[in-house]
């Protein structure tokens, strides 16, 4: 299966996924989705768990006939971009068949970060920076993906 990302307007993300699955084949669409991330807000004096688009902007479209995907969508003016293998391969590994990405909790010890559980588990070396205050930790990406980096849920519960 082939994945590609769509572009379309803020705010428009559940609209245009909806309308793609509505409008197109199945012969040119598999599938279309969104991928998703927890990560915590505080307001009202507590913590509350929040969903938000990785990617904001974007919708993804999976398919077994390229030419028959282009094709339909050839008419709606709308320009696809490829998604490469290893791009398709880190993005299914960290956030699954769901394509949602929970919370992860972790330490840091001696300045270095350890995850100790939740799905970035083992994806140490991909942390680029970590916002403690609004849990939140940034992934490099492979590829071209969101500027090379998406963010993540992340509670650093102890520091040492």
């Amino acid at each position: 299966m082939i994945w590609y990302l769509l572009h379309c307007q803020k705010q428009n993300e559940w609209k245009v996924l909806e309308g793609l699955r509505s409008k197109l084949s199945k012969t040119a669409l598999k599938t279309a989705f969104v991928f998703t991330y927890d990560r915590m807000r505080r307001f009202e004096g507590e913590w509350h768990l929040e969903r938000r688009l990785m990617f904001p902007d974007y919708v993804f479209l999976e398919t077994g006939d390229e030419r028959a995907l282009t094709k339909e969508l050839m008419h709606e003016e709308m320009s696809l971009l490829h998604v490469k293998e290893n791009e398709k391969m880190f993005l299914t590994s960290l956030c699954g068949e769901a394509h949602h990405l929970g919370m992860s909790k972790g330490i840091i010890q001696n300045g270095a970060t350890c995850i100790t559980e939740g799905p970035l588990r083992g994806m140490e070396e991909r942390i680029s920076r970590i916002d403690r205050h609004k849990r939140l930790a940034r992934l490099a990406t492979p590829g071209r993906m969101a500027s090379g980096s998406i963010l993540a849920g992340l509670e650093i519960i102890e520091k040492s």
